[in-house]
């Protein structure tokens, strides 16, 4: 079901208004005076063809290529990885991957001994609690046995008292007399 009369306009609104903030040369354009900018700077220097960002240059055939933006690395028949230059001119894609991928897997690395020995403390610090915590129950229970055994020697106090079996000092203290 389709919206109608205001809820229509809400939605199309913005839609009609798109090719008002697209730019008037479009993306086909640009994309073409970016390949011919970078083929412009062919058989000059690297500097002057990496000053555009969407170029590589190529050392193997003094080319100025523009980078294959579908695909991450330029593949081999464009240039080879080692001939290739992006961004600066002294360092070549190869150099580039080996040194991205040590230190991504130094900070894997890094972050993964990190969370273990993080991890590693807090359980430490739950035994230390879990021991403290266990000693105050032990000391706990102590309390309450000699609170228990205490009350139970004086009921029996009681219980002797009342029917007179007294615990004399010295039981024989009654046959002197």
């Amino acid at each position: 079901m389709e919206p109608r009369g205001p809820a229509r306009a809400a939605v199309l609104g913005p839609l009609l208004l798109l090719p008002l903030l697209l730019p008037q040369s479009g993306p086909a354009v640009s994309a073409q005076s970016a390949a011919s900018a970078c083929s412009q700077s062919s058989n000059r220097t690297c500097a002057e063809c990496l000053r555009n960002v969407s170029c590589f240059w190529c050392k193997a055939n003094n080319a100025c290529l523009d980078y294959p933006v579908r695909k991450i690395l330029p593949p081999r028949a464009l240039c080879p990885l080692s001939s290739a230059r992006w961004g600066v001119c002294w360092v070549n894609f190869e150099a580039l991957i080996i040194a991205m991928s040590v230190v991504g897997g130094s900070l894997l690395l890094g972050i993964t001994i990190c969370c273990c020995c993080c991890c590693r403390k807090r359980k430490d610090r739950r035994s230390d609690e879990e021991e403290e915590r266990a000693a105050r129950e032990r000391e706990e229970r102590k309390v309450r046995q000699e609170e228990r055994r205490a009350e139970m020697k004086s009921r029996h106090e009681e219980i002797r008292k009342k029917y007179g079996l007294f615990k004399e000092q010295n039981p024989y203290a009654r046959f002197e007399n």
